[in-house]
């Protein structure tokens, strides 16, 4: 529900189908200095639906998750893009070194296991948490500036 400035809600990715059509709808609103937040258990599909939008903003060849090299940077035709993985962030200082306000100056950054550090997560992000619901089923509950409302559309995913 939108508030005016923010929104937040749910919705149900059926499939991996499902998914990517989350993706495209993203990929087209994303724009330089946009944080997408992504959180969820592992293996819930949060590098899955990264490489998705990732793919809808044209990046082609290889998108391996950042686990261990913890950033990847992409130069889609239209927006630099830094995918990170907080995953293995031990201490704050870390993440200094990960150079996410320099990735936000001209581009986008996609943070998996955002939650890991949310005191350096923009206030504006956009904010997917996943849970899993079956073997190809996700709960995605959104939230962020009310530009991204149109993310729950009743209209399947």
């Amino acid at each position: 529900m939108a508030d005016g400035s923010r929104f937040a809600g749910g919705l149900v990715a059926h499939s991996l189908a499902d998914t990517e059509n989350l993706a495209r709808r993203i990929a087209s609103g994303l724009r330089a200095g946009d944080t997408l937040a992504l959180e969820g258990d592992l293996g819930a599909g949060k590098t899955t639906l990264a490489r998705a939008i990732l793919r809808e903003l044209g990046v082609t060849g290889a998108i391996p998750s950042p686990s261990f090299a913890l950033v990847q940077e992409y130069e889609a035709p239209a927006l630099r893009v830094a995918h990170c993985d907080l995953y293995r962030i031990e201490r704050p200082a870390e993440l200094d070194e990960l150079g996410l306000e320099e990735a936000l100056s001209g581009g986008a950054a996609i943070i998996e296991w955002a939650d890991r550090a949310p005191a350096r997560i923009a206030q504006d992000a956009l904010t997917i948490r996943i849970g899993i619901l079956g073997e190809s089923e996700r709960s995605m509950q959104l939230s962020g500036p009310a530009r991204w409302a149109h993310l729950l559309a009743t209209e399947s995913v």
